[in-house]
């Protein structure tokens, strides 16, 4: 299985279509692969952009981009603010997919938290759980 950047963005893709699916929304995808946002949910109203994020596991944290890297363009890192309702989070490690409102989340980087704090924390603390993606069993 290839593991390049591009294959993992791709698979994270496909595991948080997959999961809104079986969540029971309608899912849109974009032509081609131009725009900000890889899906828009349609819940009968109203469309959302999802940008897909692949997260990565540190300890009892799941850890994912909020923007995107143009420094192999000459450029700098842009967020999605305005662009984008939702991240949709895959992560391979634990094999459960996350929907992330945009504004929980800051600028360049998130967390979500498989476990509650040790300490008793609550503010700035997202649990994975609060945004986990369950779906309607057949």
């Amino acid at each position: 299985m290839k593991n390049d950047p591009k294959a993992k963005g791709e698979r994270s893709e496909a595991m948080v279509l997959a999961a809104l699916l079986r969540s029971g929304k309608s899912v849109l995808r974009p032509f081609g692969d131009n725009e900000r946002y890889d899906l828009v949910i349609d819940d009968g109203e109203k469309f959302s952009r999802v940008q897909c994020k692949t997260a990565r596991r540190v300890g009892n944290v799941l850890k994912f981009d909020t923007c995107s890297s143009y420094s192999h363009r000459g450029g700098k890192k842009k967020d999605y603010r305005g662009q984008v309702e939702f991240f949709g989070i895959y992560s391979p490690d634990v094999d459960r997919v996350f929907l992330v409102p945009v504004s929980h989340v800051g600028t360049t980087s998130a967390s979500l938290r498989l476990t509650p704090t040790v300490n008793g924390q609550h503010v700035n603390v997202r649990l994975a759980s609060d945004y986990e993606l369950s779906f309607i069993p057949a």
